[in-house]
């Protein structure tokens, strides 16, 4: 996994913030493989239904850019009471939780 130190705990801290202390964050993307190099944070967040997901995303990208140095982060967010898409299932399948 390729990120600076204290970037996980940054990252979860934001989406229990955000989404509360049932979100689940996996990293996936090119950033899971050790051997590859650059890539922007690919972040996938498994949260509770809510009536206002979107505004709880919103505020999980404004942490996040307060919390960390990086410019390219992707955030996707699946409720749990949703169809899982194919990023989804992507994101279970190859990424790490963090």
């Amino acid at each position: 996994m390729r990120l600076p130190a204290h970037y996980p705990a940054a990252i979860r801290s934001a989406a229990i913030e955000a989404f509360g202390p049932t979100a689940v964050v996996r990293l996936f993307g090119s950033r899971v493989d050790d051997a590859k190099r650059g890539g922007d944070i690919d972040l996938h967040v498994e949260a509770d239904p809510a009536a206002d997901l979107f505004k709880r995303e919103i505020r999980f990208r404004r942490t996040l850019c307060d919390n960390i140095d990086e410019e390219q982060v992707d955030v996707v967010v699946r409720a749990r009471d949703t169809e899982p898409r194919w990023i989804d299932n992507a994101a279970y399948r190859d990424g790490i939780i963090l």
